[in-house]
């Protein structure tokens, strides 16, 4: 199982028993914390995706360490003016462990429900549609008239389609 989480304002795709370098997190070695900003959780075939996050998931772990990343030379430099900055950059990172990945109260999502909401969505536009065919394009007007059955569209002007579509 998987989870892609938010911590600290970055995302990690993450599983059970990984070792993430996360931005450095209140707390003290040993610690344990949880992140309920879950966007994502995977396990095998099934998927949940959130809208932004998944209600009720949690990610657990564990801090082990804190520590101070690679260092990161800055340097600035103009041609011909004589002037050069080097600064140096070390992050300031954490260590910690996926213990847990809680998705069991959260709300599962199907590919198959969300294929089922769609034709719903369309059947509303169509009766939106119908009321508001003036403001709609001439190959809107045309699709709209095919997917009913009118013929002769194909030399219809605007007018002749709405009134067409509204008999």
């Amino acid at each position: 199982m998987y989870a892609i989480v938010e911590i600290a304002g970055q995302q990690f795709k993450v599983a059970k028993d990984q070792k993430v370098f996360v931005h450095r997190l209140p707390g003290e070695e040993g610690d344990k914390v949880s992140f309920d900003k879950v966007l994502l959780t995977g396990d095998g075939d099934s998927i949940n995706l959130g809208a932004p996050a998944i209600d009720g998931a949690l990610v657990g772990a564990k801090i082990t360490r804190h520590l101070k990343g690679d260092k990161v030379i800055v340097f600035k430099k103009k041609r011909r003016k004589g002037y050069r900055v080097k600064n140096g950059h070390r992050q300031a990172l954490t260590e910690i462990v996926i213990e847990s990945i809680d998705a069991s109260s959260a709300k599962k999502s199907s590919k198959t429900e969300a294929k089922k909401a769609a034709p719903k969505a369309e059947d509303k536009k169509e009766s939106n549609n119908s009321e508001d065919l003036s403001s709609m394009t001439v190959a809107q007007l045309k699709d709209l008239a095919k997917s009913k059955g009118i013929e002769g569209i194909s030399s219809m002007k605007k007018a002749d389609l709405i009134a067409a579509l509204q008999k």
